[in-house]
């Protein structure tokens, strides 16, 4: 497999189990109680646009198909999909503190909440899990209170600095404290790919008023289109929300760019499944 890197960081490191391949990040496999993954194309049994390892259930796929994915995640996870909570994705930055009784929610049971784009939990045996294709997972685990948190960032959710709404959260909830958290932006659309019309780059520039900042997310291209750099904003971010520089990590992989491993709806313009990304507290 030929991936295309930026920069050649290898923050984020390639598995392979048969067909199966999976994304780990070195930063997260440091830490002994947390299991994750986030999943690629192969491996899985959908067809069509969706090849291979579709996890969505509302692109039209075979649902039969879909199961069968899942399960194969689980698998990779050492897990259930009994143990698996799904997020409701709809680009906000609303939040939900999930545990055992939500097991299996989006995948064997109905999901009894709406409009929620970030998971937390500090139950052992739970797998949070969110869906992508362009869009930033982020991954959050707090290490002295063992707890976590995955949720998803598209522009919109970065405009609205998700990654802060997670750590108030976080300290709300748990009462964590920032300088405990590790975390990662993980595979995403980079800012060569992410064209942006005038409108959201306005947004940015109105949400990122740090010397610079605004013009080093921002790249004018003319005719009122820039090139956003989601990666860069989201660690903006998460520095802002207070975790050292040091515990996060950020993604040297874009799913537009290797859009025949990830899915891209840049890429396919639409034509696509989803990723999963998923970040459990091992049961043991």
């Amino acid at each position: 497999m030929d991936w295309h890197r930026h920069e050649n960081k290898r923050q984020v490191r390639i598995n392979q189990a048969g067909e199966s391949v999976w994304l780990a990040f070195p930063i997260l496999e440091e830490i002994s109680w947390v299991n994750h993954l986030f999943s690629t194309r192969m491996g899985g049994v959908s067809e069509g646009i969706f090849r291979s390892m579709n996890l969505s259930y509302t692109r039209g796929d075979d649902k039969e198909a879909v199961d069968e994915n899942f399960r194969q995640i689980a698998g990779l996870l050492s897990c259930s999909v009994e143990d698996i909570v799904c997020t409701d994705q709809t680009h906000t930055t609303n939040l939900r503190v999930v545990g055992k009784a939500d097991g299996g929610k989006g995948i064997t049971r109905e999901k009894d909440y709406r409009d929620v784009d970030g998971l937390l939990t500090d139950e052992p045996g739970v797998y949070l899990a969110a869906f992508f294709a362009d869009c930033v997972p982020l991954y959050f685990v707090d290490t002295r209170r063992r707890a976590i948190a995955l949720a998803h960032s598209g522009w919109r959710g970065t405009v609205a600095r998700m990654g802060q709404c997670v750590v108030e959260k976080m300290q709300e909830v748990y009462g964590t404290d920032p300088a405990d958290l590790t975390a990662v932006v993980g595979p995403s659309i980079c800012q060569e790919c992410y064209e942006v019309s005038e409108d959201v780059a306005q947004a940015f520039a109105e949400a990122f008023r740090g010397p610079g900042q605004a013009e080093e997310l921002l790249l004018k291209k003319g005719g009122g289109k820039y090139q956003l750099d989601l990666w860069r904003a989201n660690e903006i971010v998460l520095t802002e929300a207070g975790i050292p520089a040091e515990q996060i990590q950020v993604t040297d992989l874009c799913t537009c760019h290797n859009s025949s491993y990830l899915f891209s709806h840049r890429a396919s313009h639409g034509q696509r499944g989803n990723l999963g990304a998923f970040l459990g507290i091992s049961d043991c």
